[in-house]
């Protein structure tokens, strides 16, 4: 059993509760609201701020050329691909991120990732941001992007199952597995890491929902 199999595993009833959480169910059967969307993407927007500190530290921690340049290349799909789609999107819907501050589930989130790039090694940090994305991965697979009516949502689930992404997801996991190859590897540590994230992502999106009732 690889290392990621193993989380995957010991970790199934939290991984479970994020891709089962009511913000998942709300995009599948499209009846995520535009403002409940409109707050999503303020906080996820500020998110993704934040991974780009967080890869930034991951290519301080790296030891090969092959993994710098693979870094470098997420690192610039996130300055110029994500976070220009989030310029565009506030734009055309007319968000003003500074009407949504940050409640302190997504500030913990943050700050919870921030903490693991700070501290942590390369294998640490590639199990947080393989938590993450492996479970975006996931659910956004599962939904049938052609139901979303609303264009931007549909653009947002697609970005998470192009190839792109799919295969950024896949070099994390491998990343992780490489990790596990090492006899002095903490495994006890990497499981609670991945598991923290995932405890982290559900109140994460508990936040824009702010107490709406979703129908499963």
């Amino acid at each position: 059993m690889t290392l990621t199999d193993r989380l995957l595993s010991e970790n199934a009833d939290v991984l479970d509760a994020m891709l089962n959480h009511r913000f998942v169910r709300a995009v599948g059967n499209d009846v995520l609201s535009p403002s409940e969307f409109d707050a999503y993407l303020v906080y996820e927007g500020a998110f993704v701020e934040t991974a780009i500190s967080i890869f930034a530290h991951m290519l301080t921690r790296a030891e090969t050329m092959e993994d710098k340049r693979r870094i470098i290349t997420i690192l610039d799909a996130l300055a110029n691909e994500q976070i220009a789609y989030f310029e565009a999107v506030f734009l055309e819907r007319g968000i003003t991120p500074a009407d949504y501050p940050l409640p302190g589930s997504v500030i913990a989130f943050d700050s919870g990732m921030a903490e693991v790039a700070r501290n942590g090694t390369f294998a640490d940090i590639a199990c947080a941001m393989f938590a993450a994305e492996w479970m975006y991965m996931t659910w956004s697979r599962n939904v049938d992007q052609d139901r979303l009516q609303d264009a931007h949502l549909a653009t947002w689930v697609r970005l998470h199952t192009d190839p792109g992404f799919v295969d950024q997801a896949h070099w994390l996991r491998r990343k992780v597995d490489e990790a596990g190859d090492d006899p002095d590897i903490d495994i006890d540590r990497i499981s609670a890491i991945f598991r923290r994230v995932l405890e982290l992502e559900i109140t994460f999106h508990d936040a824009p929902l702010a107490g709406a009732s979703v129908q499963s």
